[in-house]
């Protein structure tokens, strides 16, 4: 089914608009692709601990916006089996499932619940506007935080938690939130021209 059928022009997503016309092939090919982006965001990181930061959670917000909400979250789900399978591609160098069940384990869960919240304000017409798409970025943000910090507790106290997975974060998730609305915005230009020019 194509992945623009259930939406307008008008709430369309990125992708949708890009290719309305994509089946079940570019479907696959998007997962594929966005799994890579997030690996590779995985690795561009400032060794913390117990969290590494890395560039992941902007990969995430732009790939929601991006593709929507089924595509998102099923891109975010590859990526979490492909680590559970034992790839290489978490931020750490644990294997499978002891990583997912460590430390970050609150973050990845974030990662695909945020994944699926960003794309649903996405195809609510919030990537269009740079008001919307950084208050749906910061709303993305906020997820991944408070279930990072919520497992952290768990593992730590709420204090250490804090001290370690929320207030040194404070800054580089500003910036991402930041860089990942003006990301879509810059897109969306692009879209703009290239359909008037047409």
């Amino acid at each position: 089914m194509p992945l623009a059928t259930t939406l307008t022009p008008r709430n369309a997503t990125l992708l949708a608009t890009v290719a309305p016309r994509g089946g079940l092939l570019q479907a696959l090919v998007c997962i594929v692709l966005g799994s890579l982006l997030l690996t590779a965001s995985a690795k561009v990181q400032v060794p913390f601990w117990p969290v590494p930061m890395t560039m992941q959670t902007l990969a995430v917000m732009v790939i929601g916006m991006a593709y929507g909400s089924r595509l998102a979250g099923g891109t975010v789900l590859f990526y979490l089996g492909q680590g559970v399978a034992g790839l290489p591609v978490f931020a750490g160098p644990a294997p499978g499932y002891t990583y997912i069940m460590g430390p970050t384990a609150g973050y990845l869960v974030g990662f695909a619940v945020a994944a699926v919240l960003i794309g649903w304000l996405a195809e609510r017409g919030w990537d269009r506007s740079p008001v919307k798409a950084l208050t749906a970025m910061a709303f993305g943000h906020a997820v991944v935080l408070a279930l990072g910090v919520a497992w952290l507790s768990v593992l730590f106290g709420a204090e250490k938690a804090y001290a370690v997975g929320l207030a040194p974060f404070w800054a580089a998730t500003l910036l991402k939130t930041l860089l990942g609305a003006a990301v879509m915005q810059a897109a969306w230009r692009v879209v703009r021209r290239r359909s008037a020019a047409s």
